[in-house]
């Protein structure tokens, strides 16, 4: 087995820290702990600017933003490449995939109750996974109407 450089890893993660502090710095209500919130959170203000979204509160129930004219988002973003998992029913869903660090791929953009009827059955984590390649297959039917329209492109 082999050890890790200490000190690189205690740079890495100074790194990591510095950068949230600036992030948090940028968007002041939102946090961006190195954990699940790190990735739930720079998803959130990644589709907030694509979508024009307004963002709720931290742990709003349900969602985390809102259209312009109202409509409820919950948002999923992730840099694998495997699958989402909701753990509630959303009116409408924003899924984004992370490819190659720099890109950033809609796999879905409309309602969430065609989704949510998709997804697998509850798993004891209390979340309904939903492959990403079977994400992208539903949002190919989902007309203009029932989206959440991109307004501009973002590219790390």
């Amino acid at each position: 087995m082999n050890h890790p450089n200490w000190q690189q890893v205690q740079n890495l993660i100074a790194k990591l820290y510095t950068v949230v502090d600036e992030l948090e710095h940028i968007f002041p209500k939102r946090k961006f702990t190195p954990d699940g919130h790190l990735v739930g959170s720079i998803g959130e203000v990644i589709a907030a600017y694509m979508y024009d979204l307004d963002l709720l509160p931290p742990s709003a129930e349900g969602h985390d933003a809102k259209t312009k004219d109202g409509k409820l988002v919950q948002i999923k973003f992730t840099g694998g490449q495997s699958r989402f998992a909701l753990s509630s029913e959303p009116d409408y869903l924003i899924a984004l995939q992370l490819v190659d660090r720099k890109h950033i791929k809609e796999i879905y953009s409309g309602l969430g109750n065609i989704v949510w009827k998709s997804s697998n059955k509850l798993q004891k984590n209390g979340q309904r996974p939903i492959t990403i390649s079977k994400l992208a297959k539903i949002a190919q039917n989902i007309s203009d109407e029932n989206r959440i329209m991109c307004v501009r492109e973002i590219k790390l």
